[in-house]
């Protein structure tokens, strides 16, 4: 039996935004290997063996599906978002790197909504221009490298949206953020928390820098902070295209 590996995001978290490319490959498969959370998504059936794993063991996962392809399986590594934006597309191929016998397997990427884009459209259009994402976690690289990027991302007048802003483990780092983005931005950018978003726990508030707390958001949350240029309509918020 011929093996293949499809590294699918599961969108932000309703299922009417899960492609329906994923949700073939998903019907094709044998077995699903991801996150615990984001493979608890996925419906048991007969034929599929689902592999949840915790958030810290990306490589060990990753080699898992990897070795699972090569035997002749049909693998799923599941995230959520896209698979190719702080997930599992980095980490598949980090390890498939290593090893020249997975060099010439079946893997292919499939594409999903990601959290800052469902979280733009549910509040207008703040990514509307120019844009960044940064991850805002230093377990996988260092406070001074989140910093250098947020002052550049000022510097270059992006709107920008921010990953995995607190948690319970580095509840500092937030305030931090915010603290830093008040003195290069000043206290009335607009700034978005849209936790959870597209599912049944969905919030969404825009609030000024200066009203901005962190204990706005969490790690469901990803938060959007517009340019200069980045105002309201009514209830929505939104970027001009237009560069004055």
């Amino acid at each position: 039996m011929t093996g293949w590996l499809r590294i699918a995001g599961l969108g932000p978290g309703a299922e009417g935004m899960v492609t329906p490319e994923v949700t073939a490959a998903l019907a094709d498969a044998t077995d699903v290997v991801g996150y615990i959370p984001y493979v608890a998504r996925i419906a048991p059936r007969a034929g599929l063996t689902l592999h949840p794993s915790d958030n810290r063991v990306e490589a060990e996962r990753a080699r898992h599906a990897l070795d699972m392809a090569a035997a002749g399986r049909r693998v799923v590594v599941v995230s959520s978002g896209d698979p190719g934006v702080f997930a599992m597309a980095s980490a598949v191929f980090e390890v498939a790197e290593t090893e020249p016998a997975f060099h010439t397997l079946d893997i292919a990427v499939l594409p999903g909504i990601t959290a800052m884009l469902a979280a733009a459209a549910a509040a207008g259009a703040p990514l509307g221009h120019d844009f960044c994402a940064i991850n805002l976690s230093d377990n996988l690289k260092p406070w001074s490298l989140i910093e250098r990027r947020l002052r550049a991302g000022v510097e270059g007048d992006f709107a920008m949206a921010f990953y995995n802003p607190r948690s319970k483990a580095r509840p500092e780092g937030f305030a931090r953020v915010l603290d830093l983005l008040r003195d290069l931005c000043g206290s009335d950018r607009l700034i978005t928390f849209a936790r959870a978003v597209s599912t049944p726990d969905q919030s969404l508030r825009t609030v000024t820098l200066a009203e901005a707390t962190p204990q706005m958001a969490d790690m469901r949350t990803v938060v959007l902070l517009g340019n200069r240029a980045t105002r309201r309509a009514g209830r929505w918020v939104y970027t001009p295209r237009g560069v004055s």
